[in-house]
């Protein structure tokens, strides 16, 4: 388990990294813009959210466990899902695309998260779409030639590796504060939400996971590794351990 200064420090350093040569001219082809122009006005917008919520669950929960860096690191989380945000906005405008501001996607996923104003609900839903992201942006990278794409693509994948194991300790150890009893029922809730979400998440963007290689069924394979890595090392006994 990392501390919240450790990712204090990891944050700080990466948003100073420049991964990315906004020199170059976007290559991309018309078919490719058809195919992948609606995920990625998706995206784009799913990335700009300014957290006020996320950033009042974090106080809430730094004030429980007597952890105040806590909220700092939150914040530069969603300073680097902004980053992301801002990247795809700048590509859009690059090749003269407009940025949407509303997406159904992006709203059901907003209303569901407001369900629950939990630091829990909160983490959780972060992991399983950081997850789904990983295996999005990888797609969107292979579905282009366009080589300014491409590097914004990779840049996010770098960050996106970081950001699920930060949320996945903290999973951790909220779920192991809770009773056995809690933990008990916390399973099912936590599997039913990953693999419902997956599924959503593949049927708003199949034609963008399809023209990165992907089928239905070798896209939920990827879910279910995620998943194994994630959610079920969290609810195993053996991390218990490291907490």
């Amino acid at each position: 388990m990392h501390t919240s200064a450790y990712w204090i420090g990891h944050f700080k350093a990466n948003l100073l990294q420049k991964r990315i040569n906004w020199d170059q001219q976007p290559n991309i082809t018309q078919n490719e813009i058809t195919t992948i122009l609606h995920s990625l006005q998706a995206w784009q917008l799913g990335e700009t959210s300014e957290g006020r919520q996320l950033i009042a669950a974090a106080e809430k929960y730094a004030l429980k466990t007597g952890e105040p860096e806590f909220v700092e690191a939150t914040r530069l989380f969603i300073k680097e899902e902004q980053k992301h945000g801002n990247n795809l906005g700048t590509y859009l405008d690059r090749i003269s695309m407009p940025r949407i501001k509303k997406n159904w996607g992006d709203s059901l996923f907003r209303w569901v998260r407001h369900l629950n104003t939990s630091m829990e609900s909160w983490t959780l839903a972060v992991i399983v779409v950081e997850s789904t992201a990983q295996i999005f942006y990888q797609s969107l990278k292979d579905a282009t030639g366009c080589g300014l794409l491409k590097e914004i693509c990779t840049d996010i994948l770098i960050d996106e590796a970081y950001h699920i194991t930060y949320q996945t300790e903290h999973l951790a150890a909220i779920y192991y504060s809770k009773s056995a009893f809690s933990k008990n029922w916390r399973k099912p809730v936590y599997k039913c939400f990953f693999y419902c979400t997956s599924l959503l998440v593949w049927y708003a963007n199949s034609g963008l996971f399809k023209a990165g290689g992907n089928t239905f069924e070798g896209y939920m394979n990827k879910m279910y590794l995620k998943y194994n890595k994630t959610i079920k090392k969290i609810t195993s006994p053996l991390v218990m351990q490291l907490i």
